[in-house]
C-alpha cells in the first residue's frame, strides 16, 4: 500500500533530520515524504536522507499550516495517482512516529477515511506542555465539540492519516474558512457531514524540544473566527441532509 507522510514546516531545520530518522525507522513500506516549508531561508540541503523519496516544496513564506497540508496533497495527487492513504504529522516532534504503524493498521483495519490522534481520550497523555497551552487547548476543543457537534475529543491536533477519496475531497472543498489551524476543524466537519468514516485513536503527545512555538495570538483570534464561519457552513450542510 502506497503511503504519502505531509510535513509542513516554518522554521523547523533544527528538528527536520530527527524527524526522519525516526520515521525511517518505522520501515514502512512504499513510503514517500512531503516536505511543505515556509520558512525564510530554503534549507534543502540540510536534509540527510538524500537517498529516500523525499520531496522538498518551498514556498519562501509563512502561509499557514492548513494551506500547507492541503498544498502537499494536492501536488501528491496530481502527480502519483497510486497513492492510497496520507499522513499529516508536524515537523517538531510534538507526533511520535512510533504510533505510525499502530495507527496505519487501525486505519485500515477499520476502513476509515479520517483517522484524527486525539490528545483526550482515556489512555492518552500530554507531556511537557505549560498549563496555560494545556487549558487553552483544551477549552478550544470543548468550545469547538459544542458548536460543531461531532463526536470526536480532539478538533486541533494535525496528527491525521486520510483515505485517497477523503484527500481528493478536502483539497477539492476546504481551506475556505483560513488557512491556519482552523482548516483541521473544517476538514473534520466536511468529511464527517458528507459520510466519509472518521474515527479517532490515543495518542502521547510530546511539547518541542527544540525551536520556539509557531502559535501566535492572532492566529488563535483567527481560529475563532474561523470556527464560526464552520459552524455557519454546519448550518448550511445540516440543511441539505434534513432536506434530503
Amino acid at each position: 500500500m502506497s503511503k504519502c507522510i505531509v510535513i509542513p514546516s516554518f522554521n523547523e531545520y533544527e528538528n527536520i533530520n530527527y524527524l526522519l530518522e525516526e520515521i525511517y525507522k518505522c520501515k514502512l513500506d512504499d513510503l514517500k515524504i512531503v516536505i511543505v516549508d515556509d520558512s525564510e531561508i530554503n534549507f534543502e540541503n540540510k536534509i540527510k536522507f538524500k537517498d529516500k523519496k523525499i520531496i522538498y516544496l518551498y514556498r519562501g513564506k509563512k502561509q499557514g499550516r492548513g494551506s500547507a497540508i492541503l498544498y502537499g496533497i494536492k501536488y501528491m495527487l496530481d502527480t502519483d495517482s497510486n497513492i492510497n492513504l496520507f499522513i499529516e504529522m508536524d515537523a517538531d516532534m510534538s507526533h511520535n512516529p512510533n504510533e505510525l504503524n499502530r495507527n496505519i493498521n487501525y486505519f485500515i483495519s477499520n476502513k476509515l477515511d479520517l483517522l484524527i490522534s486525539s490528545r483526550y481520550k482515556k489512555n492518552s497523555k500530554i507531556l511537557n506542555w505549560p498549563i496555560r497551552r494545556k487549558v487553552l487547548s483544551f477549552l478550544s476543543n470543548k468550545l469547538s465539540k459544542f458548536v460543531l457537534k461531532v463526536n470526536i475529543t480532539d478538533y486541533t491536533n494535525g496528527y491525521r492519516i486520510y483515505s485517497n477519496e477523503a484527500a481528493k475531497f478536502i483539497v477539492k472543498n476546504c481551506g475556505k474558512i483560513g488557512d491556519g489551524y482552523i482548516v483541521l476543524s473544517e476538514i473534520l466537519i466536511q468529511l464527517f457531514y458528507n459520510n466519509f468514516k472518521v474515527d479517532e485513536i490515543e495518542t502521547v503527545f510530546v511539547n518541542r524540544v527544540r525551536g520556539a512555538s509557531n502559535v501566535s495570538f492572532s492566529e488563535i483570534f483567527s481560529s475563532l473566527v474561523g470556527l464560526y464561519k464552520i459552524w455557519r457552513e454546519k448550518i448550511k450542510l445540516d440543511s441539505i441532509i434534513s432536506s434530503n
